[in-house]
């Protein structure tokens, strides 16, 4: 049964302040996924080392994957990336709006691969959110739009996964839910819905899995080991899943 797992790894910075790349192989590891979708790396930054934590760990993990630099300083960058140990084909990487005149605002991103499960391709979307409303607006909107989930090429089994800054309240989250999208917890049926953040203790669900009505969902869940609440201050929100015909 094919495994999602998706994680903000604060720059593999953990709640103790400590960086530590293993110890985020090691949480994302335990779990075997066959896809995994990470927030918040560094790449060549010289806070953290000039390390390309997004090839690190997929090494760790001996996995493909494909980054999206969704902030550019000189020579370091800043985004997500997509992993699989699956046969997969980059389809997209590319930024999401933002709101200009709003100091402190990061740029944002997303990375879109397909990957293959014994024939058939599922369209996997990493993306990250801003933390403004009105810029997650604009941004779930591009999302759902052509050059995403409204894209010719974006068809079948897709799941739009990542860190989304935004709850089940909120309007970015309903404008997902949109044009055959859901929820995966919703339509797991959860009577307590699964929290990531903080790590420590969470109490909010800002971290996301949408699927097209190709996927079932089987399975969700959010590690709380011990090496799991310290090595982000998000915990790791995996998904099992079926393709249905």
């Amino acid at each position: 049964m094919p495994r999602l797992l998706t994680y903000n790894v604060h720059r593999c910075v953990g709640t103790d302040k400590r960086l530590d790349i293993a110890r985020i192989v090691g949480v994302i590891a335990e779990h075997e996924p066959d896809i995994v979708c990470l927030q918040e790396l560094d790449v060549g930054r010289a806070r953290t080392g000039n390390v390309d934590q997004a090839e690190a760990i997929a090494a760790g993990l001996d996995m493909s994957f494909h980054f999206n630099a969704a902030m550019l300083i000189e020579s370091e960058e800043y985004g997500d990336a997509l992993l699989t140990h699956r046969p997969e084909r980059l389809i997209r990487k590319g930024g999401l709006p933002t709101i200009r005149g709003i100091p402190g605002l990061e740029p944002r991103g997303a990375v879109w691969a397909a990957i293959d499960f014994d024939g058939v391709e599922v369209n996997v979307i990493n993306t990250h959110l801003g933390l403004v409303p009105r810029e997650q607006r604009l941004q779930a909107a591009a999302l759902m739009g052509k050059d995403w989930l409204g894209h010719p090429d974006c068809t079948g089994p897709t799941i739009l996964t990542g860190d989304f800054n935004a709850t089940s309240i909120t309007r970015p989250y309903q404008t997902l839910c949109r044009n055959g999208f859901s929820d995966c917890q919703r339509k797991l049926g959860l009577k307590q819905t699964v929290k990531t953040f903080p790590s420590a203790f969470p109490a909010i669900r800002i971290d996301h899995a949408f699927v097209s009505p190709h996927i079932r969902i089987t399975g969700v869940k959010a590690p709380f080991s011990p090496l799991a609440r310290v090595a982000s201050d998000h915990l790791p929100l995996v998904i099992d899943f079926e393709i249905e015909a």
